[in-house]
């Protein structure tokens, strides 16, 4: 009974990232302890906010809030003013050691600014990596190691600057290889070794060659980045989508489904349409960053093992819940908050059966008189300022634009980090063999927007043993940058360069890269 969609999908996805900051950190007090800890709410936030070790313990009652719905006002208000009392979860890491500096972790060790990942090992900046060790900058690398500045990489070692590979290792500046060792400045390559520019080498040879490069210092990184930019288009023959091993499937970044419409980065899913970050769904719409095995679920964020639900946020393990926050392990819920298990509650309220049964669809009948029901949570009852959250990184807003809106924008501080000295990225050493020891206690002037950062200490043994330079650029611009190399999420029609034939494909008309029907694509690159 949920009405057809008011808004187009690309506004549905703005609105639910809208609900989810995955990087804006700041250092407050947790309001149950009073103890300093890394969170992403701002000490100034309006709400109550925890540590995890506090909020996850028994030693509050979120029922203790509950208040009965009035079927006189608009729902979303009354869900408003439960939020604004009910504590929150300051940062999501569950069963994480020495790593407080990330987000929407599980399993983690040792880990610095990962965000989304899962298991990981002396991980640092990173985005959506499962089951990796000693990665720097990497964007939906799996069961990897030793691996810096990648994207989409699968069982792989010692990949540098490369995307799209999988069973690789050793392999720099490299695009859509599988299987490959040893290989510089290739594209579209299968079970090679010591290849550079596409041609077989020697071992010498490409050692030699390599070697000439000088990539251990910036000057030569950077040399081999203009080289690759001219490389890729020249000798690179591009899929129409990356879908592997899936049937009836439309978007990118696809594997193992079948009959998925607009699906970006889904894996193991069916029947399904409008993924993002989406694992294992089936017959589910409108999720973002929802995994482990949703079910008949529709317009959900930053979710866990949902099923039979709808509208919710942040909520895990739950069946038939609806317009809920933050609950867990629960079923039978209506506009809820940080509930566990917990069944036939209503904004926190328990009912009975017979009570929740018969009040539910009075609220429904409320909120379709005010065009609320079957629309996600708006923009006014977002924790999270517009510009903290993932929503700026997808569909980037103006201060202006946000407030013509309304929607909140918050200005953020330009906090220097605590040194004894500043210096230009212009004026480091060119060789990580002349980087000193002390630079640990410096701040690095991003060579972008001149904003200071600083090298940690497992990050400083990470570029010796890689062989690669410090950085010029802040973090959070490196993380844009991938972000900008990525493929956008949109859907062009143009033609096949090979045979001419329609496709749909993430290359927009205007892009220089050659790209073919995955028929052509499979014909030139095997």
């Amino acid at each position: 009974m949920i009405p057809s969609p008011s808004l187009c999908p690309a506004c549905r996805n703005q609105r639910r990232m809208a609900h989810r900051n995955d990087r804006s950190f700041y250092k407050r007090k947790c309001d149950a302890t009073g103890e300093q800890f890394i969170s992403i709410y701002p000490s100034d936030s309006p709400f109550t906010v925890y540590k995890p070790s506090a909020w996850y313990s028994d030693n509050w009652d979120p029922m203790k809030y509950g208040r009965e719905v009035d079927l006189h006002r608009p729902f979303f208000a009354q869900f408003q003013e439960l939020q604004k009392v009910v504590p929150r979860l300051g940062i999501d890491i569950v069963n994480c050691e020495n790593s407080d500096y990330c987000n929407y972790c599980g399993d983690d060790k040792s880990c610095y600014m990962d965000i989304a990942g899962e298991a990981n090992e002396d991980c640092f900046y990173n985005l959506f990596i499962k089951y990796c060790k000693n990665c720097a900058d990497c964007t939906f690398a799996y069961h990897s190691t030793l691996c810096y500045e990648a994207i989409q990489c699968y069982n792989s070692y010692g990949v540098v600057h490369s995307m799209y590979l999988e069973d690789c290792s050793d392999c720099a500046y490299c695009f859509d290889c599988k299987g490959c060792k040893n290989c510089l400045l290739s594209i579209n390559l299968r079970n090679k070794e010591y290849c550079i520019l596409n041609e077989q080498c020697t071992k010498e040879e490409y050692e030699r060659k390599r070697s000439e490069l000088k990539m251990h210092t910036w000057s030569g990184l950077k040399n081999v980045a203009s080289i690759w930019e001219k490389v890729r288009i020249a000798k690179g023959m591009y899929r129409d989508m990356y879908n592997l091993s899936s049937e009836q499937c439309i978007g990118d970044n696809i594997k193992n489904s079948k009959n998925c419409v607009y699906a970006f980065n889904a894996t193991n899913c069916e029947d399904c349409k409008y993924l993002n970050d989406v694992l294992d769904a089936k017959d589910c719409q409108d999720l973002n960053y929802s995994l482990y095995k949703p079910e008949a679920a529709y317009e959900l964020i930053s979710t866990l093992a949902m099923r039979f639900s709808a509208f919710n946020v942040a909520s895990h393990y739950c069946s038939s819940v609806f317009y809920c926050d933050m609950v867990n392990n629960s079923k039978n819920l209506f506009g809820c908050i940080a509930l566990n298990q917990k069944e036939y509650c209503i904004l926190n309220k328990q009912y009975t059966k017979e009570e929740y049964e018969r009040l539910v669809p009075q609220i429904i009948e409320r909120m379709r008189k005010d065009s609320e029901w079957g629309e996600f949570f708006p923009h006014a009852t977002s924790a999270f300022a517009y510009n903290e959250t993932v929503a700026q990184e997808y569909y980037p807003m103006t201060r202006e634009d946000v407030n013509e809106k309304n929607w909140l924008w918050r200005e953020m501080s330009d906090e220097q980090p605590i040194v004894s000295r500043i210096i230009p990225a212009e004026r480091l050493p060119d060789s990580i063999d002349d980087i000193p020891d002390d630079i640990l206690n410096w701040a690095i002037q991003s060579e972008i927007s001149g904003k200071p950062f600083r090298i940690i200490k497992q990050e400083l043994s990470f570029y010796r043993k890689m062989r690669l330079p410090v950085p010029h650029v802040h973090p959070d611009e490196r993380h844009q940058q991938r972000t900008s190399i990525r493929n956008p999420r949109k859907l062009w029609g143009r033609k096949c360069q090979k045979c001419g034939k329609g496709i749909e494909t993430t290359y927009s008309l205007d892009r220089p890269e050659k790209v073919f029907c995955e028929e052509c694509y499979l014909k030139e690159v095997y």
